[in-house]
């Protein structure tokens, strides 16, 4: 990203264009007027909200009180009304012959550009009040996230369309595939990619509630805890008073003490199965609201993911920008035969170099969609190697140790502090005692499970012991091939190569020396064989 502190009288403006394919548009350009009632409508209840609740606190204060708070709202909301639009007006976007530009600030002006080979993708994203207007916003991506982005809110569907086309062609251009030359060939281009976009995987209501399910979420909780404390005031209590809460605490148990063992026991029960049923309502809203219409497919573009119910999201990533691939699942739900899918890539995704392009689907639905991606599965008869037996030994013995220096802080700090609660230091030994048992257990099936394996195009990676998932990376595309070892691995032979991706990174710890070499011999021989920047897939 480069920063600009003023446009350039000199350098020589593009003719505007309005057409795909056509020359840059040149011209600064306004996004929405829209984007103002936009603005306008997401920042007026959250200035009301606090003043009403101003006002109401203040009744008592004085006749005069809810006039003057009115008042200062009245005022407040017509400064936030003519910043927002001043703020809008300064702020205009370039399309140019080797970048776009930004320039944004009212009193202090700032401008940053992004080359066009730079973009690794344009996204368009739609909120719940800027569908309503019929806008949405344009993201270009650049993979570093951040302020090396740039983000313009917002423009209509139609241009945003048009400009995400233009940018793509643009940053073709400038990696050396040919663009369209005339607008009418861009036309056909971007009509035959609705036409011959084939669905690769889809989600519907059914698949969403039973996606639901799975994602148990106290987020109702929060935020009905969120909600009291900024509506406190129409509460008959005081929700910070410690004494209410201690003594509704101690009437409560007083009437459980009150009641019988079977009654109590129906309590804890009722309670539990509550706290069950809000997680769960809670886990499908949330998947509702996030994977809601959710479609994934092949275009001449790439991928294109939509989803969303109140944010629309467009993403769309060529498939030769693929990095590698990550198949994961859940405890709970590797025993029903669910997995999801992750393409890695330069392309941010909401800050993650990850996109999910099959949250919840079986395996058989992967198939197709790793096909596309050049990514297939482990095929049968390929030699999966293990870890060093050394390497998981040392690890449970480090989480051993961790788990008696733990016990050791917990009783000083319990002799210190709380020495009348000295005797219950055995039950937190115990406990931590289990926990090492169980480090120790689980780094004996970690053993078994976690292998990998190399064929003739990919890197192969088996993780996990109760949640079971792949890793698979083009040979082609890594990076960088490093070998580290550290002192624990000087003593027991062991070492851990680390594999540099674009946009993610790969490790396989505990591997003896003599084969780590060797295969870090055969990835660098694939890295340097193929010139993989100049193809596209």
């Amino acid at each position: 990203m480069s920063e600009l502190s003023a446009s350039d009288p000199n350098r020589e403006e593009a003719p505007d264009s309005a057409a795909v394919g056509e020359s840059p548009d040149g011209e600064p350009k306004r996004t929405d007027p829209r984007t103002f009632l936009v603005q306008a409508v997401q920042t007026v209840p959250r200035t009301i909200v606090p003043l009403v609740a101003v006002a109401l606190a203040t009744r008592d204060e004085g006749s005069f009180a809810v006039p003057v708070m009115l008042g200062l709202g009245v005022l407040l909301l017509a400064a936030i009304t003519f910043f927002t639009f001043l703020g809008w007006w300064r702020q205009t976007y370039r399309v140019g012959e080797s970048d776009i530009r930004l320039e944004t600030g009212v009193l202090s002006r700032a401008a940053r550009s992004v080359p066009y080979e730079r973009i690794q993708d344009v996204s368009l994203e739609q909120g719940f009040v800027p569908r309503l207007f019929g806008l949405t916003s344009v993201k270009f991506e650049t993979g570093a996230g951040g302020s090396d982005e740039i983000k313009l809110a917002y423009l209509s569907s139609e241009e945003g369309e048009r400009l995400r086309e233009l940018v793509r062609e643009l940053r073709d251009e400038a990696d050396g595939v040919a663009a369209p030359a005339a607008a009418q060939e861009a036309r056909e281009v971007q009509g035959a990619q609705e036409a011959d976009a084939q669905l690769l995987f889809a989600m519907g209501p059914r698949r969403l509630f039973v996606f639901g399910l799975f994602e148990f979420s106290l987020a109702l909780v929060a935020f009905l805890g969120a909600a009291a404390q900024q509506l406190d005031f129409l509460l008959p209590f005081d929700i910070w008073d410690f004494d209410f809460w201690r003594g509704l605490v101690a009437g409560q148990g007083e009437q459980l003490a009150e009641l019988g063992p079977i009654a109590q026991a129906l309590g804890a029960v009722a309670a539990i199965i509550t706290l069950l049923v809000v997680g769960v309502v809670s886990g499908i809203a949330k998947t509702f609201a996030r994977d809601w219409d959710f479609r994934l497919e092949r275009t001449p573009k790439g991928f294109r993911r939509r989803r969303g119910l109140f944010t629309r999201t467009d993403v769309v990533m060529p498939v030769h920008r693929v990095q590698a691939v990550r198949i994961g699942t859940g405890a709970v739900r590797h025993r029903f035969g669910w997995k999801s899918l992750k393409l890695v890539s330069l392309a941010q995704d909401a800050g993650n170099a990850s996109h999910v392009v099959a949250p919840f689907a079986k395996a058989a639905e992967l198939t197709p969609i790793l096909e596309v991606a050049g990514f297939p599965l482990p095929p049968r008869g390929l030699s999966w190697h293990r870890t060093t037996g050394s390497y998981r030994v040392v690890s449970s013995l480090i989480n051993a140790v961790s788990f008696v220096l733990l016990a050791a802080a917990v009783a000083v700090a319990t002799h210190l502090f709380v020495p009348e609660r000295y005797d219950w230091l055995w039950l937190v030994a115990a406990a931590l005692a289990v926990m090492a048992g169980f480090t120790a257990i689980q780094q004996l099936f970690l053993w078994r499970v976690e292998r990998h394996a190399i064929s003739p195009r990919h890197l192969y990676k088996r993780s996990g012991w109760l949640a079971p998932g792949y890793k698979i990376a083009d040979r082609v595309k890594l990076q960088s091939v490093e070998i580290a070892r550290g002192p624990l691995g000087r003593m027991f032979g062991y070492v851990t190569l680390n594999l540099g991706l674009a946009g993610g990174h790969f490790a396989l710890p505990g591997l003896p020396r003599e084969e780590a070499e060797a295969l870090r011999r055969a990835l660098l021989a694939s890295m340097v064989e193929t010139d993989f920047s100049r193809q596209v897939k």
